[in-house]
C-alpha cells in the first residue's frame, strides 16, 4: 500500500497499546481543500505523538495503522510496528453509518473557513462550536463501530475520525 507515511515518534509510551504510525493510502483520498489538507497532516502528527489505541483481547502493540478505503469500506490494516512481515489485522467497516455526520462536518468546515475570513468573531466561534459537536459526534460513531474490537480515547477517535474524512471524500 503506498500513502502518505509518518515517523516513528520519538516520544516513550508506558504501554504497548498505541500507534506508532499511520499511512493513508493516496489512492483513497480524493480531492482536498489546503485546509482538509492541513486538517489532516495535523491530525497524523497528533495521532503519532500521543493516542490509545488497543486490539481488544492482545498485547501486541505498539501498531502501525494503514487506512484505507474499498468498496466504499474503511479498511484499517493494523500490524505490530517491528514486524512487516508478521501477521496483520485487517478491519472493515461500512462509510454508510458515516456518511450524513461526514457531509454535516465537511459543510460547517467550508462555512466555519468562510467565517474566519469574513464574519465576526462571534459568529465564527458560534460555527466553531458547532463544528466540534458535529467532530465529536462522528469520533463517538467511531468508537462505538470499533466496541469489542480496537479500543480507543477520545482524543484518538477525533484523530481517526478527521483521517476518515480525507478518505470518505473519494469513497
Amino acid at each position: 500500500m503506498e500513502g502518505i507515511l509518518t515517523e516513528v515518534s520519538n516520544q516513550e509510551q508506558d504501554n504497548n497499546h498505541h500507534l506508532v504510525s499511520i499511512e493513508l493510502d493516496e489512492e483513497s483520498i480524493g480531492f482536498i481543500s489546503q485546509e482538509v489538507d492541513h486538517e489532516r497532516r495535523v491530525a497524523i502528527f497528533d495521532l503519532v505523538e500521543q493516542n490509545y489505541f488497543r486490539i481488544q483481547d492482545t498485547d501486541q502493540g505498539p501498531y502501525c495503522l494503514q487506512l484505507s478505503t474499498r468498496d466504499r469500506r474503511l479498511v484499517m490494516r493494523i500490524r505490530h510496528h517491528m514486524d512487516p512481515a508478521e501477521k496483520s489485522y485487517e478491519l472493515i467497516l461500512s462509510m454508510a453509518p458515516f456518511k450524513s455526520i461526514i457531509r454535516d462536518y465537511f459543510m460547517l468546515c467550508e462555512s466555519y473557513y468562510e467565517a474566519i475570513r469574513h464574519a465576526p468573531p462571534q459568529q465564527i466561534e458560534a460555527i466553531d462550536m458547532g463544528r466540534r459537536g458535529m467532530h465529536n459526534e462522528g469520533s463517538d460513531l467511531l468508537r462505538e463501530r470499533l466496541q469489542g474490537k480496537i479500543e480507543l480515547d477520545q482524543a484518538t477517535a477525533r484523530r481517526l475520525f478527521t483521517l476518515i474524512c480525507s478518505l470518505h471524500m473519494k469513497a
